[in-house]
């Protein structure tokens, strides 16, 4: 395993699981506990962990992430877009899954009204249609995570293990050039990483600004995972052919 992957691997496992000691670290990543006292040290460095006795704990970064009522009016018009298009994807008696973020509660505010069922970890979704009598709106459960309206934990991911819905519609904080799917928040990629293993089709909402961007800490997946991508018509056109080659349907608005 690589060293970014391990630091990767790591980190949601102590944010999953909270402190962890040096044997059960090393015996989890399939490392020397020599090897494992090493990354804790660099990623101690790095302020991405705090080591207690015996072993560590992920250091809590409030400071860095945004809230979402700021980031929700953030390129407001072109979230708008791709979310009118992503709606045109649903048809009623759909069951969709619905990621956490803002382009996805876009697309949530577009689902009012629709004889639907809405899975989601996103409690900003959850505010936005608890009142709809047409919804049929599941919650899953968990960890909340205040500042960013949402749900994890390995309650989450058992939820959502449980399902097999139709469509996903997925979030993301950045796409690299060579078409991976970025978080910002290591403790959501878990989470996202179920809904894909849960999901028949999965749709990715991502603006223009996303791509090609280095916003995010861990790797969500890749293109080959991808069945559609919505994005703005300015995204990079680079980024776009590497999901195409990949065989990925590509629509842009």
């Amino acid at each position: 395993m690589l060293r970014e992957t391990r630091h990767e691997t790591l980190l949601t496992i102590l944010g999953d699981e909270g402190v962890l000691p040096i044997g059960e670290i090393a015996k989890r990543l399939g490392v020397s506990e020599a090897t494992a006292r090493r990354d804790l040290t660099e990623l101690g460095r790095a302020g991405r962990l705090t080591r207690v006795y015996g072993g560590a704990v992920a250091s809590p970064r409030p400071d860095e992430e945004r809230p979402f009522g700021e980031v929700a009016v953030d390129d407001l018009v072109d979230k708008t877009a791709v979310a009118r298009r992503a709606a045109r994807l649903v048809a009623d008696g759909d069951v969709v899954l619905l990621d956490i973020g803002t382009t996805t509660l876009q697309l949530a505010k577009l689902l009012r009204g629709r004889p639907i069922t809405i899975v989601t970890s996103n409690l900003a979704i959850y505010d936005e249609l608890r009142d709809d009598p047409e919804v049929t709106l599941i919650l899953l459960g968990g960890q909340v995570r205040s500042n960013y309206r949402s749900v994890v934990g390995f309650l989450t991911e058992s939820n959502i293990r449980q399902l097999h819905v139709g469509r996903l519609f997925l979030g993301a904080s950045g796409v690299l050039p060579d078409g991976s799917v970025l978080d910002s928040t290591h403790v959501e990629v878990p989470v996202k990483r179920a809904m894909l293993g849960s999901s028949r089709e999965v749709v990715l909402l991502a603006t223009a600004g996303k791509f090609p961007g280095d916003t995010g800490l861990a790797r969500i997946c890749g293109p080959q995972q991808i069945n559609t991508l919505i994005t703005n018509e300015t995204s990079d056109p680079a980024t776009l052919e590497v999901f195409r080659e990949a065989g990925v349907e590509v629509v842009t608005v």
